[in-house]
């Protein structure tokens, strides 16, 4: 099972050019690959040399449709590898025939990056040789892993040439529809959108862990509405799992808990790419059912009036602080700039970001919702501890 960014972008850097070891292998063929994807092509076709076997190619990786990003990028090295006459003809029509195939899959379960204060629980106990590897990418490596117990795998049952019962183990098979829904769930209503709200607020009011946040009563009032009251009414049950308990099990056990030491700071970066996702899904079922108003959203805003807060990179006791890496943030922040804290006039200057549909999904103001963004902005923006004020405004017994 696949897993890794090497996967959702298997081929391409960020300047939009083939990576190093990818063009490499390209020219190359299959015989001694560099790159991790050419290496998963590579085992492929030394099935398809073995006779044709049937496969599944399952990704675990934490991206949307991931079974057509695998195929992608297999695809891609066959072809060059055809092209390039390295590899056999037959090589792609194996991968488009039915002994092939790509399931999607959709994968949670919280795994930050190995923490000290487990390191130190461990220690304790008398464990030795626990020092984590940083590697040249910044990514730690350690002998421990502190990851959270509960956890979630669905697979589109689609394996050619049969499979264990794996869900004796805990995982789940269904359709590639279902698979889409559960996705969804996730992604756009009971957790990702929550983490988000967590995120934002809790970079401006200086907390470091997202356990600790859930011992803060507006900002768990804030996650219960947006899960249960703006986002519930438009989620799309898939029926293996139910949306509230999954809500329910975020809220009381995965976010709360003590040992899973998650930032803010880490879930924060990149925002600027999730809101459309996380909240405008939301926003455009509400639009869509006649049956509900987006007037009555009241949370959404307000998170979307946060984010903007946030990009002043000023927190609420007035301290500048750190944002977290983001592809926008060169174009937001000289625009956030022209707004100093306690400034009432914002709206000329945050209309351009509130007229972004990139962005938030739908243009604000085409979206009905501009006026109440704007609006909980400056009552945020009111000067140091508004933030505060205004969660206790708009959460407190309410």
């Amino acid at each position: 099972m696949p897993s890794g960014l090497e996967t959702c972008l298997p081929t391409i850097s960020n300047k939009g050019e083939l990576l190093s070891d990818v063009a490499s292998d390209f020219a190359a063929g299959p015989e001694k690959p560099a790159s991790y994807m050419g290496k998963v092509t590579a085992l492929l076709y030394a099935r398809y040399c073995a006779g044709e076997k049937p496969l599944a190619m399952v990704s675990t990786d934490n991206c949307s449709h991931n079974g057509d990003k695998l195929y992608a990028a297999v695809a891609a090295f066959a072809r060059a590898w055809v092209e390039n006459r390295k590899a056999d003809a037959g090589f792609q029509k194996y991968i488009d025939s039915e002994k092939v195939s790509f399931p999607w899959s959709m994968i949670d379960k919280i795994t930050p990056r190995p923490d000290v204060s487990v390191e130190k629980i461990l220690r304790e106990d008398g464990i030795e040789g626990l020092e984590p590897v940083i590697t040249s990418k910044n990514t730690y490596v350690a002998p421990f892993v502190n990851a959270e117990e509960t956890e979630y795998l669905v697979i589109e049952d689609n394996f050619p040439n049969g499979r264990p019962r794996l869900e004796d183990g805990g995982i789940l098979f269904t359709d590639r529809a279902t698979v889409d829904k559960v996705e969804k769930m996730k992604v756009c209503t009971c957790l990702n959108p929550l983490h988000t709200c967590l995120a934002i607020f809790g970079c401006l009011l200086g907390y470091k862990k997202i356990s600790d946040e859930m011992q803060d009563p507006e900002l768990v009032a804030l996650v219960e509405r947006v899960g249960y009251q703006e986002g519930l009414p438009v989620v799309v049950n898939p029926g293996i799992l139910n949306p509230r308990e999954f809500i329910d099990t975020v809220l009381r056990i995965r976010v709360a808990n003590p040992f899973m030491p998650d930032t803010p700071q880490r879930i924060a970066t990149d925002t600027s790419q999730k809101l459309a996702i996380r909240f405008g899904e939301t926003i455009k079922a509400y639009q869509a059912d006649e049956n509900l108003s987006v007037e009555n959203l009241r949370m959404i805003p307000l998170v979307f009036a946060g984010w903007m807060r946030y990009l002043m990179a000023v927190d609420d006791s007035g301290r500048a602080f750190e944002l977290s890496p983001d592809p926008l943030l060169d174009r937001l922040c000289p625009q956030m700039a022209k707004l100093k804290l306690g400034d009432a006039e914002a709206e000329e200057i945050i209309k351009p970001i509130m007229q972004n549909a990139s962005i938030f999904g739908v243009n604000l103001y085409e979206a009905g919702i501009a006026e109440k963004v704007c609006g909980y902005f400056v009552e945020l923006n009111a000067g140091e501890g508004a933030v505060r004020r205004t969660l206790k405004k708009y959460l407190t017994n309410k």
